[in-house]
């Protein structure tokens, strides 16, 4: 597999070398040289697979020689050793594509894992040099990531996120573990965490001296990783409703939606995609004014959206301009707060209990849905993680998750850091 450079085109790596390098010259992000093409006969091959074999087939198309199938296949298995996405009805014609089953009830369980995998199996040819994790998250990446790479052998992490605009319980699940985990509670958004790994990655001293890597979306494994669950949904949608299905993905990164659009890309008959954002709402902005202007960073209830320079956007323009689609195609919106809160009641009305990000994704698809169509909207995150203020709005008292369960007299081990780039990197050199 042959990826190029977004920012410069003339870098190009294979698999291993993106997985290593995380991010190219001028941070850079790494995009496939050429796409893989479904024909409809192996599509339909393809859906009767069961989900490691379709899984493992699908990675295949894009890594290559790079890893022998049975490899990648033992890989993939050790990766997604969780329970499977469920496909739940929510009205006659939207249904919940649930990823939150997974040991950090969120979507990135699937990405953080396979990359974990594949960091494995790569830093075996190098000996198992000390590789650095340094990643940013406005909430569930951070779960994710700190327990796909818990207690690896040759690999530390450390994480930034905003403090005190987490959920405690997204807190508690990464920032209690210790061992080989290190978390930073920034004074600051999201955005200003990013921008500190996005220095560190231009610091070719620093990277070379702690073998810097990121897990965030911008790793091209999580991303390829999150093409797979695309086809299960649609292996899950009844023949019925396959003609015209639109998909609303909760947007913060928009990574979620680059695997999404790289699905379609190789031949999965997707309709059409809703990018839904919350108040940060740069994208929906710039697909109706044409004008890249992001505003400062808003803290919301869906916080892990809470993102106002997405990382991913570059991807999903540039896969839009060599697949010539129209970008203005791609639908879009924005919801605020309170009219967040409306829908959650409005779907625990009709018999759904979901969340924020969820909850955001649904309203934007009821509204756009046509009544040709059959719509999906993604459950990114398990209505627990959420607790406080899902129960404060719908009224209820949430079960709790044996994993949420066990947090409750944890204590936070997370330093605390002014959004400051010399004390950061005095910090990652120190430890």
């Amino acid at each position: 597999m042959k990826l190029y450079n977004l920012k410069n085109r003339k870098e190009i790596v294979n698999f291993s070398q993106a997985i290593k390098l995380g991010l190219g010259q001028q941070q850079g992000l790494f995009f496939p040289l050429e796409f893989p093409k479904i024909n409809t006969n192996d599509l339909n091959k393809l859906l009767e697979m069961d989900f490691i074999t379709r899984s493992s087939t699908i990675l295949s198309y894009f890594i290559g020689d790079e890893i022998n199938k049975y490899e990648l296949t033992k890989r993939v298995k050790s990766a997604f050793s969780f329970t499977l996405p469920k496909l739940v009805q929510v009205t006659h014609n939207i249904s919940c594509f649930e990823l939150f089953h997974g040991p950090t009830l969120a979507f990135k369980d699937f990405g953080a894992r396979f990359m974990s995998q594949m960091l494995s199996y790569f830093n075996q040819d190098e000996n198992n040099k000390l590789i650095t994790i340094l990643t940013a998250t406005s909430g569930d990446t951070g779960a994710a990531v700190a327990h796909a790479f818990y207690r690896m052998n040759n690999v530390r992490v450390i994480i930034l996120y905003p403090k005190g605009k987490i959920s405690e319980l997204q807190e508690k699940l990464f920032c209690t573990l210790g061992k080989n985990i290190t978390t930073i509670a920034i004074n600051g958004s999201f955005d200003e965490c990013q921008t500190l790994v996005k220095k560190a990655f231009n610091d070719t001293e620093l990277k070379k001296n702690i073998g810097l890597n990121s897990a965030n979306s911008i790793n091209i494994s999580r991303l390829l990783a999150q093409i797979c669950y695309y086809f299960e949904a649609f292996a899950l949608i009844p023949n019925k409703n396959r003609k015209n299905i639109v998909i609303s993905v909760p947007c913060g990164n928009f990574g979620n939606l680059t695997a999404g659009l790289l699905a379609k890309s190789m031949g999965l008959p997707i309709s059409s995609f809703i990018a839904a954002t919350n108040a940060n709402d740069t994208i929906p902005r710039l697909l109706k004014t044409g004008i890249w202007q992001p505003n400062p960073t808003i803290s919301t209830i869906s916080n892990a959206m809470d993102i106002s320079q997405p990382n991913n956007w570059p991807r999903v323009e540039e896969l839009f301009l060599r697949k010539h689609w129209e970008l203005n195609k791609l639908g879009f919106g924005s919801v605020s707060d309170l009219e967040t809160k409306d829908t959650l009641i409005e779907l625990k009305k009709i018999g759904y209990i979901s969340e924020p990000h969820a909850a955001i994704a649904y309203k934007l698809l009821r509204e756009k849905l046509t009544d040709n169509q059959f719509g999906l909207f993604l459950g990114t995150a398990h209505p627990a993680k959420f607790k406080n203020t899902v129960e404060n709005i719908l009224n209820i008292i949430l079960p709790v998750p044996k994993i949420l369960k066990n947090l409750h007299n944890s204590h936070l081990l997370s330093y605390n850091m002014r959004p400051n780039f010399s004390k950061l990197r005095n910090f990652l050199l120190d430890t």
